[in-house]
């Protein structure tokens, strides 16, 4: 053995022999490292594909080719083409075919020109990279490349490189892309004599021109079929109707089904070069084109009143899946209809459309429970002045109501009482990203439409909402946080084990409750008749419109799916009767009647819920003086909500006529009565919407008043408010109107501004003053000596 060792190691001092070696080590590592990383290079064309792989839309790619990603499936007939019209050989050689290269050199010498390159696909996939320039010296090194690209690759893949790559014809690259643009449709659903037309094009693309050329086309195509024939890859019925078949003329249009989704696409892309430029979507086109006309159908409407826009999103409840797209109407031949705006992804004020979630965050909270009685009166806080949209006010409403709706002064007290800092992280945790400013700069505004959100994250907050609801059941009373997340356009991945919590963002409760208050809003032209056909959708759903009329929203929920609309203009111009009620809320439901019909609700998650005692009239717990009481189920957090704060005990003569007390009546001849009895404010307001309210009746003259609050309360202005009274059309300053309220009817009320007398009311309380800029004092007397000042300003501008 070591004889042996030590005559190779002789053998290898040899100069020839360490020569022999280099350049075998050179060749392999040339050999190795000679093919492009990548391969192909070129830009290609951005892609999207529905959900069952079908064409939705395609952009062309910046070098102006239409080339699509490549695409590792090459249908059977254009295998069976391609290999009977350029390599009959091509499964059984390694990438450089001796016989055809020998047969090439051939004919090129008895006709004294070339005539014929002898390239194998494989050959020919190494020049579409290279782009060589064609010799005798390029043409060694594709045979050397060849070997080395079979050297690595299958035989597929050799043909999935060259179905990608290969010029089909004007700016058309790849089989994919000329099926679509020759056919209209996927080249795995084209017929032998299309997919033999196919397969001849790449041979003399400048010449076999679809429109033009086409007897040469079609002779090529012909003799392709013939020969297909004769190697039995089909019979001769299939050659004479393929025969029939017209070759292709002029390339047609694309689909875009969803040009904003594949703008979208695109975008993302770009920030994020992850994968290439074809991307599987979650959307169904079917119903992607149904979404399509009928926002088609309501913009022709909507235009006659100068409103141009409108979009749509359908999400699937269970994934965060993306089901349809529509980020505007398609109206490129027009450029005022701004058409290529995906309003989707625009940040737009939302209205009302946050209320919901204010809503589920104070029953989350204990705060209220669903039912509680909030104040509607007119408000004034720290110089903002929330209104109704019908300018009017019901004194008191409960919760539940003032979201169905949709009352503003309500909403904004709650906001108030819930602090509008906590309510502004509360929306960043579900998934907002639009609310770019601090808190304060949005302050209480924020519930009416005072910040931004897209109807992209607003529906897929709303579906996260939907999704803990439906699987509080499923994870036995626990939350899995991941349940939180944005919806997504691409095809659901798997899903990964839930890690699991006892408590969640918002208890399912909470959540259940939210929706059935939104169930109850009417549904525009139904006058609430939906709920008798067992067959109509149940949808919890929810409206906004912004401050001047600029956007109209519609967004509804339901345990599959979560279906947002808006309507507006792209360049914010406002419309009289652009309103989420008459505009959005029609499509809305028109795209939910699209959707497959069910009865089933949102399972009541009775694990989160406790039964309390509720008072009747105020949606309180009940407290000791609540005589008429509901058994109720409430949300845990009910259990900390606050007791009944209107219902008290009151004394009364003996025959309840008068108000009372120990001091001008014996304690023997006092009738103690619980009453419902709400803040003069308010019971200005309420008493006119519910004729069952009672008010408490008076003192008795000589009985003084010592319980149960002041019976006079000021309505407008509130204390410390600053006004601006705008001018007349003469130019004259306007007057301001001061409101008041009185418990007791009849009573008169005494007007002073700075101590200085200005009039009398009786029964109904409001007094028109023209006050100077400044500081001024407003008091008023009752004609029980009961007294209120309230301070205010006048801004001169």
């Amino acid at each position: 053995m070591q004889a042996v060792l030590k005559q190779v190691k002789i053998y290898l001092k040899k100069p020839k022999v360490i020569f022999i070696l280099i350049f075998l080590t050179v060749l392999t590592l040339l050999f190795w490292f000679c093919l492009p990383n990548p391969l192909f290079k070129s830009p290609t064309s951005y892609v999207i594909d529905d959900s069952n792989g079908q064409l939705l839309g395609a952009s062309i790619a910046t070098d102006g080719q239409w080339r699509f990603p490549y695409n590792d499936s090459v249908p059977y007939k254009f295998k069976q083409c391609i290999i009977a019209f350029e390599d009959k050989r091509f499964e059984h050689h390694p990438g450089f075919d001796p016989l055809a290269f020998g047969r090439a050199i051939k004919q090129n010498i008895s006709s004294k020109k070339v005539t014929s390159g002898g390239s194998t696909i494989t050959m020919q996939v190494i020049r579409l990279a290279t782009r060589h320039k064609r010799s005798i010296w390029n043409k060694f090194l594709e045979i050397f490349m060849a070997l080395r690209l079979e050297f690595t690759h299958s035989k597929n893949e050799v043909l999935a490189l060259y179905a990608s790559n290969a010029p089909f014809g004007t700016n058309v690259i790849g089989l994919d892309a000329a099926s679509w643009r020759y056919f209209g449709r996927g080249p795995d659903k084209l017929s032998w004599g299309e997919m033999a037309a196919m397969a001849v094009l790449p041979n003399s693309p400048s010449l076999v021109h679809p429109g033009r050329n086409r007897l040469v086309l079609l002779k090529k195509r012909n003799l392709l079929l013939q020969r297909l024939y004769k190697n039995g890859t089909i019979d001769s019925t299939t050659r004479a109707l393929a025969e029939l078949e017209p070759v292709p003329d002029r390339p047609v249009p694309l689909p875009q089904q969803a040009p904003h989704l594949l703008q979208r696409f695109k975008n993302d892309h770009q920030h994020h070069p992850d994968g290439d430029t074809r991307l599987q979507t979650s959307i169904n086109s079917a119903l992607q084109q149904q979404v399509n006309d009928i926002l088609e159908q309501h913009h022709q409407v909507l235009k006659a009143n100068d409103i141009n826009n409108i979009a749509a999103i359908v999400l699937d409840v269970e994934t965060g899946a993306t089901l349809a797209y529509a980020g505007n109407i398609a109206h490129r031949e027009d450029p005022q209809m701004e058409s290529d705006v995906d309003v989707i992804d625009a940040p737009r004020s939302p209205g009302s459309t946050l209320k919901p979630l204010l809503y589920a965050s104070m029953l989350h909270s204990g705060l209220i429970l669903p039912n509680s009685l909030l104040p509607d009166v007119p408000t004034l806080i720290a110089g903002y002045h929330p209104e109704n949209f019908d300018l009017g006010y019901d004194g008191a409403v409960p919760a539940s109501r003032a979201l169905s709706r949709s009352l503003n002064v309500p909403a904004v007290k709650m906001l108030q009482q819930f602090k509008y800092e906590r309510f502004y992280d509360f929306l960043q945790k579900t998934g907002i990203t639009t609310l770019t400013k601090p808190a304060d700069h949005y302050g209480l505004s924020l519930i009416l439409g005072g910040g931004e959100n897209t109807l992209w994250e607003l529906s897929g907050a709303y579906a996260d909402m939907a999704r803990v609801l439906n699987h509080y059941n499923q994870y036995r009373g626990q939350y899995n946080p991941a349940d939180y997340h944005s919806p997504v356009y691409s095809m659901p991945k798997e899903t990964i084990k839930p890690n699991l919590e006892k408590t969640g963002l918002l208890d399912a409760a909470s959540i259940y409750y939210t929706f059935q208050a939104m169930e109850e809003v009417m549904r525009p032209g139904e006058e609430m008749l939906w709920q008798q056909f067992s067959s109509t959708q149940r949808v919890a759903w929810k409206t906004g419109t912004s401050f001047g009329f600029r956007d109209g929203w519609a967004i509804g929920i339901t345990p599959r799916y979560v279906v947002g609309v808006w309507v507006g203009n792209t360049d914010g111009e406002g419309r009289p009767g652009l309103t989420g009620i008459n505009t959005a809320a029609p499509a809305l439901f028109e795209i939910f009647r699209l959707l497959p019909v069910s009865r089933d609700w949102f399972p009541m998650p009775v694990g989160e819920m406790v039964k309390i005692k509720v008072c009747h009239q105020s949606g309180y717990r009940a407290g000791q003086y609540c005589d008429n009481t509901d058994d109720m189920l409430v949300p845990k957090s009910g259990l900390k909500a606050p007791v009944c704060p209107y219902h008290k005990l009151i004394h009364l003569s003996a025959d309840g006529r008068y108000q009372v007390n120990g001091n001008c009546e014996s304690p023997d001849n006092i009738v103690n009565k619980n009453w419902f009895v709400l803040p003069p404010s308010m019971e200005y307001y309420y008493k006119a919407r519910d004729y069952q309210y009672h008010v408490l009746p008076p003192f008795r003259p000589g009985c003084s008043q010592t319980e149960n609050g002041n019976a006079m309360e000021v309505i407008y202005p509130k204390d410390g408010a600053k006004i601006y009274v705008p001018l007349e059309a003469d130019g004259s300053r306007g007057r301001m109107i001061c409101n008041a309220a009185h418990r007791v009817p009849g009573m008169k009320i005494f007007w002073h501004l700075d101590d200085q007398y200005i009039g009398e009311t009786q029964d109904f309380h409001q007094m028109s003053l023209n006050p100077p800029p400044g500081k001024h004092i407003l008091t008023l007397v009752d004609g029980n000596g009961n007294t209120i000042n309230i301070g205010f300003e006048i801004l001169s501008k």
